[in-house]
């Protein structure tokens, strides 16, 4: 079989800065254009300049092996990694060459027109990208080794329904240990559980699965926290995660008004404040990334806590609302240091420990964004990821290679992990209709 030429969109490379060394004995171009729009993004203190910024080092290491306009061996097995440019003379006249995208697919053009027997595929994240390429004649694809799930459809859910028989869900509420053999069911750790009679469907049994040599948990109904009662069994079931210090790692996705962010907090609360009860971590700490919804305002003024005021209102807004409005209060906890609102990019080479922490809007987090926060998490740390998979303002992932749907995979077998997601929205009837339908 021929070896291929993949012509690298600026996407692949912002995505996953080691995609070069993903494509096998195949050949790789990079256009001229896209070390030009790499080089813009060097400086983001974010994942997306992370990247930029090593794979300029790779680049750098392989133009010290060879000469890049020649082409580079990527390494033993791999294939040869070249820049070029394009042959204006070869390209449709309407081919608007001001556009950077175009300059990209002009260098794919190209590199088709000089290799009549080779396949030339175009990489790219930009579905628009894809589209020109088709409407050129040229193949292209997208990148997909981050994906970590096929659609949005498969993501982890945290329960499932299993038939059972009348007297295994009488057993239970009687308190008589019930487990599961190995095979019986496919189930995760710290997977719930709704125990459905094959005789009366609408007998039930709601149930978390820690392993299988540990019986089924009755799951507490109705619990209090914060003045926050759940709505639904989806709540319910957060909050007895939320709630339990052996599980360190929570993880909550639901559209927008299911109560992730307000039981997230509330827990929090509950469990580093309450005056009624001890508690378990010293103080809260709160945070989301820095990503805007629609066009970026540019730098604000101010010192820091100003800066991250527009950001972390929404999260400000749900500890008012727990607080009862009183917002001296909030002042004074603030003050204390009880609560933190963390700029998530001064969190690396920190060691948290003794801290309930929120990372919220987690899905427009990139996995290595994720990974480097969880790595941050310290002795008695309590961690909780929440998000909607669905409204993702990072042009860099999406719904199936975001970091929240990475950790929610990756971590799902592992007990010191819980994960549930939240379907029924419960801020109000037109925030439940318009997520619903718009």
């Amino acid at each position: 079989m021929a070896k291929k030429i993949y012509v690298f969109d600026t996407s692949i490379c912002l995505t996953d800065y080691n995609s070069i060394k993903a494509f096998g004995n195949n050949d790789i171009v990079i256009p001229l254009k896209v070390l030009d729009e790499i080089d813009g993004h060097k400086k983001r203190q974010d994942g997306v300049g992370l990247n930029a910024r090593q794979i300029i080092r790779l680049f750098d290491a392989y133009r010290t092996k060879g000469n890049l306009y020649d082409g580079v061996r990527i390494g033993k097995g791999k294939g040869i990694i070249s820049v070029k440019s394009y042959n204006p003379e070869i390209l449709p006249s309407d081919l608007d060459l001001s556009l950077p995208d175009n300059q990209i697919i002009a260098t794919a053009l190209t590199e088709k027109d000089n290799n009549s027997i080779r396949k030339v595929i175009v990489v790219s994240r930009d579905i628009n990208m894809r589209v020109k390429c088709d409407a050129l004649g040229l193949t292209s694809e997208d990148y997909t080794k981050n994906q970590i799930v096929k659609n949005p459809g498969e993501v982890y859910t945290g329960f499932i329904s299993h038939l059972v028989d009348d007297q295994t869900i009488d057993a239970f509420y009687n308190g008589e240990e019930t487990i599961f053999e190995k095979g019986e069911v496919a189930v995760e750790s710290n997977q719930f559980i709704m125990l459905v009679s094959s005789s009366n469907e609408k007998k039930t049994a709601l149930a978390r699965f820690i392993n299988y040599n540990t019986p089924l948990r009755k799951v507490p109904e109705g619990r209090e926290i914060w003045s926050v009662r759940p709505r639904n069994k989806e709540q319910n079931f957060a909050i007895d995660l939320l709630m339990d210090p052996k599980v360190p790692v929570v993880s909550l996705i639901g559209k927008a008004g299911s109560g992730k962010t307000l039981l997230a907090i509330a827990a929090g609360l509950e469990q580093s404040m309450s005056p009624t009860s001890k508690n378990k971590y010293n103080r809260l700490i709160v945070s989301r990334p820095i990503q805007p919804l629609g066009k970026d305002l540019g730098y604000l003024p101010g010192t820091l806590e100003e800066k991250m005021s527009p950001w972390l209102a929404p999260i400000q807004d749900n500890l008012e609302y727990l607080m009862g409005g009183d917002k001296s209060t909030l002042r004074d906890y603030l003050a204390n240091g009880l609560i933190e609102m963390e700029a998530l990019t001064y969190i690396r080479g920190r060691s948290i420990s003794n801290a309930y922490i929120i990372i919220d809007e987690a899905q427009n987090l990139t996995s290595h964004e994720l990974k480097t926060i969880l790595t941050r998490v310290g002795e008695d740390t309590k961690i909780v990821l929440t998000g909607d998979i669905d409204q993702i303002d990072n042009a860099y992932v999406n719904e199936t290679t975001n970091g929240l749907t990475y950790a929610v995979e990756k971590f799902k077998s592992y007990e010191l992990v819980g994960h549930i997601t939240l379907r029924k929205g419960e801020r109000s009837k037109v925030a439940t209709l318009a997520a619903n339908i718009l």
